[in-house]
């Protein structure tokens, strides 16, 4: 089952238990989801999708000064593949990673980011570059 086929049934599984909050987000969802050219969408097109419809969420809620997440940002997560933690990153660069290839650290970025793939923020293993290495 794609995630988009997933979603489009939690949308009618969400409809049918009345859970309005999980209802209007999914369709949220499957408005942008029609927006696209083709009406079938593989999940590297959905998950880009999602994680749009999840920054601006953030970018919202940091307009309003809102502490913390929202429930659609909650029901997003549900969606998105999980991330490896800083933790996680840093190992995995430290055993696989020779510094010497590269002429900065900066340049271990693509390297790393291929094995990770959607599975890490770019920010962050910059960021972990930048003050570990």
């Amino acid at each position: 089952m794609t995630l988009q086929e997933r979603i489009k049934r939690d949308l009618t599984a969400a409809m049918k238990a009345q859970d309005a909050p999980k209802t209007g987000a999914l369709r949220v969802i499957m408005g942008e989801f029609g927006r696209m050219a083709s009406k079938t969408l593989a999940d590297g097109e959905v998950i880009k999708i999602l994680k749009k419809l999840y920054k601006s969420e953030k970018e919202v809620l940091a307009r309003q000064n809102h502490p913390g997440n929202s429930r659609f940002l909650e029901i997003l997560d549900e969606y998105l593949p999980q991330t490896a933690s800083e933790a996680e990153i840093e190992a995995w660069i430290r055993s696989n990673i020779d510094f010497t290839r590269y002429k900065n650290k900066m340049q271990a970025m693509g390297d790393i980011m291929r094995h990770f793939g959607e599975g890490a923020d770019g920010n962050q293993v910059k960021a972990i570059l930048q003050s570990r290495f």
